[in-house]
């Protein structure tokens, strides 16, 4: 069991460590699409949830007229991402079950899996000490993300820091 507290300041951190990182896609459709800045914003606020942010950025990276060291480059970011994203969506649409004490026991999942006999929801996992660490470290790897991306923005050739 988990203190709150704690457990309200990492999915915060997960949080605030995500949505940073997720904006600095916008510079990659940029880069990808050879657009200004301002184009690229419209383009990912148009698209309103993070799949189909990076599944456009991937086909973006995956056309011909890219270069095969800069879809290397944005693909293993991509996937990087993809795979955190699982760790973000738990914690963003999950329930939380209290012991008696008012601790974090658990959480419950908010998602139908459909067999094709029967439906399930609501998947409970323990808030243990083990999953506070894959927490963290999923903070972590997304933070390591991040460095990825800015440097891979600053690599670019006509990057302007002014436009941050």
């Amino acid at each position: 069991m988990a203190a709150a507290q704690e457990v309200l300041l990492l999915v915060g951190r997960l949080n605030y460590v995500w949505t940073n990182t997720e904006s600095l896609l916008i510079y990659i459709i940029a880069h990808l699409l050879k657009v200004d800045k301002e184009s690229a914003i419209i383009v990912f606020l148009t698209l309103n949830t993070t799949r189909a942010r990076i599944d456009l950025t991937e086909r973006l990276a995956k056309l011909p007229a890219t270069p095969p060291e800069t879809r290397d480059q944005v693909l293993s970011i991509t996937e990087r991402l993809k795979q955190q994203s699982k760790m973000r969506n738990k914690y963003n649409h999950c329930i939380y079950s209290f012991d008696e004490q008012g601790e974090i026991s658990s959480t419950q999942l908010m998602r139908l899996v459909e067999g094709e006999k029967e439906i399930r929801y609501g998947k409970v996992e323990q808030l243990d000490a083990r999953e506070m660490t894959r927490l963290e470290n999923a903070i972590r790897e997304i933070t390591d993300i991040s460095k990825a991306l800015w440097s891979f923005i600053r690599s670019r050739p006509n990057f302007d820091e002014r436009l941050i």
